[in-house]
């Protein structure tokens, strides 16, 4: 209903900033990370918005970026997450980070979110699986970077790199979460070819 609000940040409280638009002050719940990165009271802010509309009330949800927008709607179609916990979530790890979560199968730190346990973090790693995939990690965490056309080159060679050696570590017999960390573990890839990426990546299956 409401694509995104764009005004002037007016007030900012522990989970909520106030942006006025056309007049209108907008209450808007937000994560911490989007409070850490928000400029100074009196600039000009454009948050995504979420409504959540429940019997007695109407809630605004925002986020800086459409990616993390989609991010808190996959979480909150998960049965047992509602909005809060969603955005609670969310002020405690990052987007590209859940979803390398998600298709690694890491219980572990998807439960340590707050208002996520165990049976929770499973039910949501069984749900949100099959709707994303390899390159939805690594392209999302490379375009929040990604500069000019030149850079967008780069950042798809890194892209087919990091996917390159995941396949060939599942085609060696490891499994899809181990070589998931496994390449996610090997820094600088951007100045690496997909060789030594691998053997580098065969290293960390070492010690992991």
């Amino acid at each position: 209903m409401i694509s995104y609000i764009k005004g002037e940040l007016t007030e900012i409280f522990n989970d909520m900033i106030v942006v006025e638009s056309n007049g209108i002050g907008y209450n808007i719940n937000v994560p911490v990370s989007v409070i850490e990165q928000i400029s100074s009271i009196g600039n000009k802010v454009k948050i995504y918005t979420y409504l959540n509309v429940k019997e007695d009330e109407c809630s605004l949800f925002g986020f800086l970026t459409r990616d993390d927008l989609n991010m808190f709607k996959m979480l909150i179609s998960v049965n047992g997450i509602g909005p809060k916990v969603a955005v609670g979530a969310l002020s405690n790890i990052s987007s590209d980070d859940l979803r390398f979560a998600v298709l690694s199968d890491d219980v572990a730190a998807i439960k340590a979110l707050p208002g996520i346990g165990p049976k929770t973090a499973q039910k949501l790693i069984i749900e949100l699986k099959d709707k994303l995939k390899l390159d939805d990690v690594f392209e999302a965490a490379l375009a929040r970077n990604t500069q000019g056309s030149a850079t967008q080159t780069g950042s798809s060679n890194v892209v087919m790199i990091r996917n390159d050696a995941v396949e060939a570590l599942v085609s060696l017999g490891y499994s899809g979460k181990d070589a998931l960390n496994a390449v996610k573990a090997v820094e600088d890839i951007e100045n690496k070819d997909s060789e030594t990426v691998l053997k580098e990546a065969l290293k960390n299956l070492a010690i992991l």
